[in-house]
Order: C-alpha cells, then sequence, then structure tokens
C-alpha cells in the first residue's frame, strides 16, 4: 500500500525529567487529549514524545508541547482544560505565544488558584482594562468576560488603587414575570444578580466578601440604582449590558467620576428586552467605538472556557441564525 504523501513524523525532546510527568499529564491523559483533538498518533518515551500523522497536525502538535513544556518550566500548574485552552489559541494562530498569555496573572484566589487569561482575545482584554478607564467586552457566554472584570477589580482593590467595586445588571425579566416573586424589591432582584455574588465567592473567602458588602466597600445593586449617583475611586462592572435600554446605558456611562474604571459586559445575541427595544450595548457600539479612552474587545466561541461542548452550542445556534437570515432573504 502507497504511504500517505501527507504523513509525516516529529519527535519532541525535554531535559528536565520532573517536569515531563507534568507535560503528560497523570497517565500521559494531557498527550492523550491532544492525540485526540489533532487525529495523531503519539507515543511517549522516557523523556522524548513521537508524533505521527497528518503534517499540519504534526506540526501544531509540536509546537503545542514545546510551549507548554515551557509553561511548567516556568511553574505553571497545567490542568487538562489548559491543554484545550492551548490548543484553540494555537489552531487559530500557530504564531501565538502561549507563554505571554497563560503566564500573566492577574489574581491568586483564596483557595490558591491562579486566573489568567486562556487565549488572545482574553490576553487583549486583560490589556485593554489596565490601559482604558472605559472597557467593552462583547461576545457569547462563558469566555470569561464578567470573571476576568471581576478578578481585575478585587486585585484593584487589595493593591489600593480604587477604594470600592461595584458591581451592577439590569434587572430585565427574562421569561419571568419578577411581580412574581416572593419578598421585597431587594429579594426580588438578588437571582438577577447572583451570578456576580458567585464571581465574588470564587475569588475571596465567603466571610471576607460578606463583611467588605456590609461596609458598602463591595456594592452589588440593579442598574436602575445607580442613577443620580457619580462613581469616583470605584471599579465598576455592567454585566449583561445587553438588556440594557439606550436610556440606561447613556444613564449609566455618565455616572463615571474620577479615577474610576469602568467595564460593560455583554452578548448581543441573547437581548431579553421586550420586542422593539434598543439594546443600550448595540447602540454603544455603534456609536462610541471611536472615542479616544474607550476600549471594545469582541470575543468568539472560541474564547469561550467552559465545557468544551458549549463551543458546539454556540456553533449550533450560529449556524441556526444564518439558516434563519437565508430564509427571511429568499
Amino acid at each position: 500500500m502507497e504511504s500517505n504523501p501527507d504523513t509525516t513524523s516529529a519527535t519532541c525532546t525535554f531535559e528536565k525529567n520532573a517536569l515531563v510527568q507534568q507535560l503528560y499529564g497523570q497517565q500521559n491523559s494531557h498527550l492523550a487529549r491532544i492525540a485526540e483533538a489533532l487525529k495523531v498518533s503519539i507515543d511517549a518515551r522516557g523523556n522524548a514524545v513521537f508524533i505521527q500523522g497528518d503534517s499540519t497536525a504534526v506540526a501544531l502538535a509540536e509546537n503545542l508541547l514545546d510551549q507548554l513544556y515551557e509553561l511548567v518550566e516556568n511553574n505553571y500548574p497545567l490542568f487538562p482544560e489548559d491543554v484545550d485552552y492551548a490548543l484553540n489559541a494555537l489552531t487559530a494562530d500557530h504564531r501565538v505565544r502561549l507563554k505571554e498569555i497563560f503566564l500573566d496573572t492577574l489574581f491568586v484566589t483564596a483557595k490558591n488558584r491562579l486566573i489568567t487569561p486562556k487565549s488572545p482575545n482574553q490576553k487583549a482584554y486583560i490589556e485593554a482594562i489596565r490601559n482604558y478607564d472605559i472597557v467593552f467586552g462583547i461576545g457569547p457566554a462563558g469566555t470569561g468576560k464578567t470573571y476576568l472584570a471581576m478578578a481585575m477589580a478585587v486585585f484593584a482593590l487589595s493593591k489600593g488603587r480604587v477604594n470600592r467595586i461595584i458591581l451592577t445588571r439590569p434587572a430585565v425579566e427574562a421569561g419571568e414575570a419578577l411581580g412574581f416573586l416572593p419578598g421585597d424589591i431587594a429579594e426580588k432582584v438578588d437571582p438577577y444578580l447572583r451570578p456576580l455574588y458567585d464571581a465574588l465567592h470564587d475569588m475571596m473567602r465567603f466571610e471576607k466578601t460578606s463583611r467588605l458588602i456590609e461596609k458598602g466597600v463591595i456594592e452589588v445593586a440593579p442598574l436602575a440604582f445607580m442613577r443620580g449617583r457619580t462613581l469616583n475611586d470605584a471599579f465598576i462592572i455592567l454585566d449583561e449590558a445587553q438588556n440594557t435600554t439606550s436610556e440606561q446605558m447613556k444613564m449609566f456611562l455618565t455616572r463615571i467620576g474620577f479615577n474610576s474604571k469602568v467595564v460593560v459586559t455583554g452578548d448581543i445575541t441573547q437581548t431579553d428586552l421586550p420586542a422593539g427595544k434598543a439594546s443600550g450595548l448595540i447602540e454603544s457600539k455603534q456609536i462610541l467605538q471611536g472615542i479616544e479612552g474607550i476600549r471594545f474587545v469582541f470575543f468568539s466561541k472560541k474564547d469561550v472556557v467552559r465545557h468544551k461542548l458549549v463551543q458546539e452550542i454556540i456553533r449550533a445556534y450560529e449556524e441556526l441564525d444564518l439558516r434563519k437570515q437565508g430564509n427571511k432573504h429568499q
């Protein structure tokens, strides 16, 4: 049988025995993950890894292993999902330097877990937050928009760069009537703010978070509560901004005072506003991109850092939207 001319092989050799197991994963699970994703054969023998398969896939696997080894050399704790994120990044652009992304530690959680960007767009987002006063992060669910912004806010507070953190969301009814929920107004809107609390508790101990909320150092409130205020010396995150109206977005953005940083996050494909109501986030995207000091960062399904099936779900809905648009034009 004739050999496939596109089939090739490569060998990666690594110097430090102590790091090889971290690179390979438990029972070579990281290598198996790469082999399955790229449809190549990977065989590890001691410090050497032999790769065989399609020439493009082999080159990608070789590049990936070399760069992952560089991460573990720099004491990066490599988890299975990191292998997936790295593979996504290099598949999109083989020139990406994983070291520049993964070693940019934003914050260390109460559980001693590092929070770092996992894709070039996440890295660009972090750099934008560092360098601009107002940043918009727009893209699908699971791309780390709110979580990374929260990490930057907690870091800024811990370093004394701001005096408080303000987290806000529009309380928009998504298929359920707010008036029928039990309790007073605070209890009614609490479910809308719960994801912000969850992210906070993931980064700080529950007791510390509760204490800072009691003191007003951290405020979690519906967007309507921002009206009439001037927000100085604060790190402010507006989450789920696709559900703001044009008037609400203008109100929010004009609350910003001195020494404050604002991050606005949202997914313009998941608007829960009533029919006929324009999204303030979509309008902002159209009219504010030319203003110096404001930065927009756009995420795609390739930046998803949740279960890998989330990427497939997003892709399926994107294809459905395209089919619907095609049917409209027929």
